[in-house]
This record gives C-alpha cells, sequence and structure tokens, in this order.
C-alpha cells in the first residue's frame, strides 16, 4: 500500500500570503495580524508529518471527507480528539443504535468543590459525523490502532476555573424532553463557531440566515461537501484559524488541551516505532491551527501532565438524540437532522459507502465492502484557497422532484396533524421555496428555505395539534432520531432491573408507555416485580415510572397494582444508576446514607431515610442506624423549621413500631425524650421569634403534648413542659392563642376564662381585624389540643351570630385565606366536629340550643346523698366490690350508710368537679 504524503513547499502559499498582506494595508492594526496569519496557520498545519484531518463537530462535510480519506491513506494509527480515559467505551458502540453519547460520570468527588457534584461529561456520537467514521474504521479494520490523545474527564474538571464551570452547567441545563444529557459538561469536538458576537452578527445579516446553522450550511457545508480532500483541509484550517484568533476570553484550557495531546501522541510514536506517515490526526479545525510550542512532532517543548485527582469517574453510554444535541451545543432546532439529510444525499451522490461497526444496531446488513481508493502518489500541495477564495460559489441547479416530493409531503403531514392543507398549499410551498431561495442568491432551495415557505404557507393563527408547521418539517426532513443503548452495553444494575422485570412480560427498551397489570394475589410470584418497581420509581424521575393503582407505605401491600412504564425514555437515568452500585438496593442504602451524612442534613431529612429504608428495603439494621443519626441531628438543631415535618414522620413510626412484634427500638425512646427536652428548651424562643410561623409552634406542641405520656415514662420531668409555657410571651395573635390553647391543656386557664377572652376579643373593635389570626391558631392548637374542637366551634358560631354585617364580610375573606394558607390540613376535622354539634335536619333549627348557652345551674345546688333505690340496694346486698374499692381509697367501714359523712364533705368543699362533670353531661345530652 503506497501512503500519500502531501505537504506544502515552502513557497505553495506565497502568492495568497502577498495578496492578503496588499489586502491587509487598507485594515488597521489587528485586521492586518489575523488576514495574514491565517495563511501562515494553514502553511504550519499542512506542513507538520503527522497528517492532520480538522474537523467540525458534527458537519456531514467533514463525515465525507473522512470517508474518502480513509479508503485513500488507509492509515494504521488514527489518534482521535477524545478523553482518553474513554477509549473502553468505544467498543461498546456496536451494542447501540446511533446517536449515544458517552459518559463520564462521578458523584463521590476528591479535589474540586463539593457544590460541583455530581460531575458529568458527555461526548455524542452521530453517524454523519467524522469521529464515527474514524471509529468504525478502526475498530473494524484488522491492525489499525485508535487512540484517544485528548485530556482526560479529570483534567477537564481540573483546568476549568470555577465560574466557568458554573456557567457551562448552567448552559447544559436541559428538561427531559428536550435534552437528554441532563446537566452534562458536553465535549465539542471541533467546534467552529466564532466567539464574537459582532463577526457572527455581520455574517448572518450579510448572508440573508437567521442563525449560525444555516450560515454554515450554506456557505461551508454545500461548498465542501464535493470538494477534494486537499480543498478541504485548507478551507478548515483556515475557518478555524480566523475563529481562533477572534475568540474573546483567554484561550489557556484550549492550549492547554493542545499541548496535551501533541504530547501524548510524541510519546506514543516514540514507544510503538511508528512511522508518522502511517498516522491520522483528527481533532477540531481550531486545534488544527494552533500557535503553542509543543505543536508538531519536531517540537521538543516540555509540558507537564499533572496526575488525576482521587475521584473515581463512573463510564457508560447513554441514548442521545438529535434535539439533545442541538441543545447541549446551541445549534438551531432540526440543524443535527438537516446534517443527517445532507450526509445521507451526499453518500449517494458520491457513491460511497460509509464505515459501520458489525453488529450495530439499526444498520442495515452489508453484503460486501467497496474496495478502497487507489492511493495518489506522493505530491506537492497546491495553493486551492486562492481559488476557493476568489471564485463566485457554485449555483447547484434545481432539484425541482426533490422539492415537489417535500412540498406533497409537508401538506400530508400538515393534515394528519390538523391543517387545512391542500394541493393548493403544496404548489404554493414549491414557488415559494424557490423564490426564497432566489432573494438569498442561492439557485437551488435549501432545506431551510423549504421550512420558511412552509411556514408562510401553511402556519395559521393557531396550532391545531402538538405540532407547528416548523416542527413538522424537521420531521419530514429526519426527524429527532433518538438513539438507545444495547442491553450488552449497559451496566450491571440496568441488567439486572431488565432481568428482575422480565416475568411482567413488556419489552422495557421501548421509549413508549406501557400498561402492566400486576394481580399480587392470584399471581403472588410478580411480588419482587412489585417491589422493584417502587424501588425504581423512588430512584428515578417520577414520570418513569408511574403508579395507577396501589400504594406503598409502612405496613401497606398492595393486592393489586396498575402501573405505566416508561424505562426505554428514560434509561440515561437508568443507566446513571448503574455508576452508583451493582444493585438497586445498594445505591438505595448508599443514597439513604449519604443523606443523613450531609452537611445540610436534619432530623426531619433522618425519619424519612428511616421511614424509606423500612418501606422499600425492609431493613431494621438500617433503619436503626438512620434512626440514631436522626437523634444526634435532632440534639444538634437550633431551629424548629423542620418541626411539622418531624411530628409527622416520628408518628408514622411510633405506629408502626408499636404494630410489630418488637415494639419500639431503642432510638424511638431515645428520639422522644431528646425531642421533648429539645423543644422544651425552644418554646419560649419560637413563640417570640417573628421567622418561626404558628404551624412550627403548633407542631412543637403537639409533640410535647402527643408525646408526653410516653416521655414521662422514659424519665423526662412535667415540669420542664409548664416552665417553658410560664416562660413564653408571644405577640403574633396566632400564637397568643396558641400560647392559651397550651395553658388550657396544662390546667392553667378554665374553660370559663378562656371562653372569657374570646368574648372580649369579639367585643374589642380594635381587636376586630387580628380575629382571623386568632382563629387560624385555635385551629392549628386542635391538633396539639383536640379537645378544642368544640370551642372553635363556639367561637366561630358567635363570631357569625353577633358581628354585624359590615363588619363580618371586610373580614371574612381575610378568615377564609388565613384558614387556607395556614391550617388547611385541620379544617376537615373542625368542620365534623361542627357537623356533631348543630342539628342534621332544618326542622330542628328553630328549636336548637347551642351547648355553650346552658346555664349550668346544677354547680350551685348542694349535693345531697343519693336516695335509697335499687342502686344502693344492689350495692348494699354485694359490697364486695365496694369494699375492695374503699380500701383502696382509704376509706373503711361507714360507706355504706346514707349519708356517709366522708364522701359529702369531701363534694361540699370541693364542688367543682362534680359541676364540671354535671356541665359535661348536660352538654352530652344536648347533643343526643
Amino acid at each position: 500500500m503506497i501512503v500519500s504524503d502531501i505537504r506544502p513547499t515552502p513557497d505553495t502559499f506565497a502568492p495568497l500570503r502577498d495578496q492578503l498582506a496588499d489586502a491587509a494595508v487598507a485594515f488597521a492594526g489587528a485586521a492586518g495580524d489575523i488576514l495574514a496569519g491565517m495563511v501562515d496557520d494553514v502553511d504550519r498545519a499542512l506542513s507538520e508529518r503527522l497528517e492532520i484531518f480538522p474537523v467540525c463537530h458534527h458537519s456531514p462535510a467533514s463525515g465525507l471527507a473522512m470517508v474518502r480519506r480513509l479508503r485513500e491513506k488507509q492509515p494504521s494509527v488514527i489518534y482521535l480528539e477524545l478523553c482518553e480515559d474513554m477509549r473502553p467505551l468505544l467498543d461498546e458502540l456496536r451494542n447501540c443504535r446511533l446517536p449515544v453519547a458517552l459518559q463520564a460520570f462521578a458523584t463521590d468527588i476528591e479535589g474540586f468543590p463539593a457544590e460541583w457534584a455530581p460531575l458529568s461529561v458527555v461526548a455524542p456520537i452521530t453517524e454523519s459525523s467524522a469521529e464515527y467514521q474514524a471509529i468504525a474504521y478502526a475498530l473494524d479494520t484488522p491492525g489499525v490502532e485508535l487512540v484517544l490523545v485528548d485530556r482526560s474527564t479529570d483534567h477537564i474538571f481540573q483546568w476549568a476555573p470555577d465560574e466557568a464551570k458554573s456557567e457551562t452547567s448552567a448552559d447544559g441545563e436541559q428538561d427531559e424532553d428536550d435534552g437528554l444529557h441532563g446537566e452534562a459538561v458536553g465535549i465539542e469536538i471541533g467546534d467552529l463557531r466564532p466567539r464574537f458576537a459582532e463577526l457572527e452578527e455581520h455574517l448572518l445579516h450579510h448572508g440573508k440566515v437567521r442563525h449560525w446553522s444555516e450560515w454554515w450550511d450554506q456557505y461551508v457545508e454545500q461548498p465542501l461537501a464535493d470538494a477534494d480532500y486537499s480543498t478541504y483541509r485548507q478551507v478548515m484550517v483556515m475557518i478555524g484559524s480566523l475563529f481562533r484568533r477572534l475568540r474573546r476570553g483567554s484561550t489557556v484550557e484550549d492550549e492547554d488541551r493542545e499541548r496535551y495531546m501533541w504530547t501524548r501522541m510524541r510519546e506514543h510514536l516514540s514507544a510503538n516505532d511508528i512511522d508518522p506517515a502511517r498516522a491520522l490526526y483528527v481533532c477540531g479545525a481550531a486545534h488544527a491551527a494552533s500557535p503553542v510550542d509543543q505543536f508538531g512532532l519536531e517540537s521538543d517543548a516540555p509540558f507537564e501532565i499533572s496526575p488525576r485527582s482521587a475521584t473515581k469517574w463512573h463510564y457508560g453510554l447513554i441514548p442521545s438524540s438529535h434535539s439533545a444535541i442541538e441543545a447541549q451545543f446551541g445549534l438551531a432546532g432540526g440543524a443535527v437532522s438537516i446534517a443527517a439529510a445532507t450526509w445521507a444525499k451526499g453518500l449517494r451522490r458520491g457513491k460511497l459507502q460509509s464505515f459501520q461497526l458489525e453488529g450495530q444496531q439499526g444498520t442495515k446488513k452489508r453484503a460486501k465492502k467497496l474496495a478502497p481508493l487507489a492511493a495518489e502518489p506522493e505530491a506537492e500541495v497546491a495553493d486551492r484557497l486562492s481559488g476557493f477564495l476568489s471564485r463566485p460559489p457554485v449555483l447547484d441547479p434545481l432539484d425541482e422532484a426533490e422539492l415537489l416530493e417535500w412540498s406533497v409531503d409537508i401538506v400530508r403531514l400538515a393534515r394528519r396533524n390538523g391543517y387545512l392543507a391542500s394541493t393548493a398549499d403544496a404548489i404554493a410551498i414549491f414557488e415559494t421555496s424557490i423564490l426564497l431561495a432566489g432573494l438569498r442568491n442561492r439557485a437551488r432551495p435549501t432545506p431551510y428555505d423549504f421550512q420558511d415557505a412552509a411556514v408562510t404557507c401553511l402556519e395559521k393563527d393557531r396550532v391545531p395539534g402538538r405540532r407547528d408547521v416548523r416542527r413538522l418539517c424537521e420531521i419530514l426532513l429526519g426527524g429527532d432520531r433518538i438513539g438507545q443503548v444495547g442491553y450488552a452495553a449497559l451496566p450491571p444494575l440496568a441488567r439486572d432491573a431488565l432481568d428482575r422485570l422480565q416475568p411482567l412480560g413488556l419489552d422495557l427498551s421501548k421509549r413508549t408507555l406501557q400498561r402492566a397489570l400486576l394481580d399480587l394475589k392470584a399471581n403472588p410470584d410478580l411480588r419482587p416485580c412489585s417491589d422493584l418497581l417502587w424501588l425504581l420509581r423512588r430512584l428515578l424521575p417520577q414520570d418513569a415510572l408511574r403508579p395507577i393503582m396501589g400504594s406503598r407505605g409502612l405496613g401497606e401491600t398492595s393486592i393489586q397494582e396498575s402501573w405505566d412504564i416508561g424505562l426505554g425514555k428514560y434509561q440515561r437515568s437508568l443507566v446513571e444508576l448503574g455508576y452508583e452500585g451493582v444493585s438497586v438496593e445498594q445505591v438505595l442504602e448508599q443514597r439513604l446514607r449519604r443523606a443523613v451524612a450531609a452537611p445540610d442534613a436534619t432530623a426531619a431529612v433522618a425519619l424519612g431515610a428511616v421511614e424509606d429504608a423500612l418501606v422499600y428495603l425492609g431493613s431494621v439494621r438500617l433503619a436503626d442506624e438512620l434512626g440514631n443519626r436522626a437523634v444526634e441531628l435532632l440534639s444538634a438543631e437550633r431551629t424548629v423549621d423542620d418541626a411539622p415535618v418531624v411530628l409527622r414522620r416520628i408518628r408514622v413510626l411510633l405506629n408502626y413500631f408499636r404494630s410489630t412484634e418488637d415494639g419500639l427500638p431503642t432510638w424511638c425512646e431515645r428520639f422522644v425524650t431528646a425531642g421533648y427536652a429539645h423543644y422544651c428548651t425552644l418554646l419560649p424562643t419560637a413563640f417570640a421569634a417573628e421567622e418561626t410561623g404558628p404551624a412550627q409552634v403548633a407542631a412543637m406542641l403537639g409533640f410535647l403534648f402527643g408525646m408526653e405520656n410516653l416521655a414521662l415514662s422514659l424519665g423526662c420531668d412535667h415540669t420542664q413542659l409548664e416552665l417553658a409555657v410560664l416562660q413564653s410571651h408571644p405577640e403574633a395573635p396566632a400564637k397568643v392563642a396558641l400560647l392559651w390553647a397550651a395553658r388550657f391543656q396544662l390546667g392553667m386557664l378554665t374553660m370559663a376564662e378562656l371562653r372569657e377572652r374570646c368574648d372580649g376579643m369579639l367585643a374589642n373593635p380594635l381587636v376586630l381585624p387580628t380575629v382571623p389570626q386568632y382563629v387560624s391558631g385555635f385551629v392549628q392548637a386542635i391538633d396539639p389540643a383536640p379537645a378544642l374542637k368544640p370551642f372553635v366551634v363556639e367561637l366561630l358560631s358567635k363570631a357569625f351570630g353577633t358581628l354585624p354585617d359590615t363588619v363580618l364580610l371586610p373580614w371574612l375573606p381575610k378568615l377564609i385565606t388565613t384558614l387556607k394558607d395556614q391550617a388547611g390540613d385541620l379544617i376537615p376535622g373542625l368542620v365534623r366536629e361542627a357537623g356533631r354539634t348543630f342539628p342534621g335536619a332544618l326542622p330542628a333549627v328553630d328549636t336548637f340550643v347551642p351547648p355553650w348557652s346552658v346555664e349550668f345551674t346544677t354547680a350551685a345546688t348542694p349535693v345531697v346523698a343519693a336516695p335509697r333505690g335499687p342502686v344502693t340496694e344492689l350495692l348494699a346486698a354485694h359490697p364486695a366490690a365496694c369494699d375492695a374499692l374503699a380500701g383502696l381509697l382509704g376509706v373503711e367501714g361507714g360507706w355504706q350508710e346514707a349519708g356517709n359523712r366522708e364522701v359529702t364533705g369531701l363534694l361540699d368543699r370541693f364542688p367543682a368537679t362534680a359541676a364540671a362533670l354535671a356541665a359535661q353531661l348536660a352538654v352530652s345530652a344536648a347533643r343526643s
């Protein structure tokens, strides 16, 4: 095999250099240097002994030139600008359907700021890219070595400053529907775009195009699609040199990458004694015009490569799509789809056969390979730039058949999507496309011209369906092709999950939603599938798995379940789970441990982790470990912001453990005692602090009163709670109501005193505007003091019954909004209490007497001994039970007498108890 060595002579570009030097006289300052420097960059790149192949990211022209050059040169070593640690992933591409993305992922990071975690880097691959053609050629051609020479993924973040990393992450953030790459940092192989806003605006304006992708397609892709290799190389290096010289900002990172790549290539060539004429270096066009001292094989400039950090990186393949690539790298919508269509057309027109990996999914099986093109003999490089830059663009003849087919198909597609389109619209689109192309100085309408014409002729005042005309054109020209990672290329966790879900009988590789029905009573063998589905729902995005019927909680078991499963669409998330562990259970356990060990962990987070450990893993051991951490976090907290969540979760856990055979674990007892002391200590501060809301104070009281019996049995002191309440002096109306409720619950405030205070509040015009806040506080106090439900109903009834309309009507909206915002979850219980208080039938309303208006005259009536009757006779006939009770109470002998002086004397001295009991009996009788 003859390998052509195409290198320029020293005088190859002399005429062009002189021509640009004369033109530079007309420019001032840097413009002249740029024009002269571009020719030097081209001369330097083409003079290098190691052949440099400049590319543009996902460019069909680069892909076509790569196919031609590989068949001509047939290199034995290919150096590719791609992270060197991603090399093992390339062998798995044959198990995938393109487009896919190579990914490096790290959750546990060392040597980087903690806020950067997780770190993720992606490198998307499409069939039309020159990089994939080089990969496919190298992997399927015996004796060819593929070497990745770009810096490692670890160095990407080492060399990126903090502000650059934050900007990159922000730019890369995409919705799940728009970007399958998530928030990953994209590797832009061969990025060619001027980082100079004024230049880009100038090019778009004079090119009569809307965005950069259209300009690039018209002025670079189309002219270079059929160009010979020498012309392609020179033009691409020139464009890379121009954009590099016009780039604003620091280029230190790019220059470090170039030093890194040239150092790696020299090391590999020297270590393996490789002839540079047998090698090919594939890199971005901007890197081909590099000014660094390490450029070229003849350079001996040293460059020290820093060691990698201790961060543990995981590698895998994730699905990608045309829209994801466009969103990741700021391309216009549909640009990658149009590039794919241009690639296919270029292959047909040039009668070329692209390289594809054997066994690649989504590709046609080929009967035979085309014979390689004959290699050219050694020759000097001619100056192709002068002719390319001076001649007018070649106007392609109008392909009427292609344009007519597009016009008819878009009308048909528009009809299916609800548009009122006809044959006349197809004719209008055909003629408008030609007209727009003429206005833009091109004889052949491009896909962008056709797209604009279709929008002009078909778009109405509204979109009748889910897709507008511009989106329909993208679908027509190739659509948003979505790749898929094959089963063999998935990490062990993903394969294990798919294997365990096989009993469902579904094709989980599909991107559409699939319904799974699980009758767990009739088919208990599906219980492991149900457990795994709930686990995956906890770990994956919510739309990946949606339970339609069935639930999972502490002590809950579903008999039947129904699921909408979309794992195929969320394959990227499933793959990334595989970077964290070898099983789904292990990943959840690690996440729970990390959550409670994080610097911002709270007791509420730890209690949630305990609940997840019991619900999804059924691990009592892990629950005890997390519970002990919850006790530590609660004792260390200095705020009560999470008190409502803590109360809700600890109640659920206590109820669950009480229903188990082993009862409460030790950590629960410690949590209750620590919480009792903790909230007693913080209660006065929470009542007085403005930043603490009534809901937090109510939750604290709910914990203290609800857990008091258990806390006291474990050694806590009730006096601590009493002192905390006595030391509390709130000013906010809702908190004042909560304090009154707490004192009532502790017996420091009687119902009569509480009723008197509220009656005075309703009678005071100055206090009336704040009554909604008081009512809100009382409603929230229902949780720690359930006995206040009748009183709250009484308070609201008095307010609606006594306040005039002039006061009530302006006051009512504020009351409703306050109750909705601050105590919405307690209103249903209050409504049920009102239903028990008021009559249920309309005729009974007229005779209804509110319980709180009954005169309790029983309290003033002297208590006398009960007369003899059947009850006293029964007790006298069978005195054993009463004798035993009297012995316990210390009242022995004489109780059988009709006028027992000890009992009557006690009732005479302390009539309040009997009066309260009589009042309660009267209220109960009135309710019944």
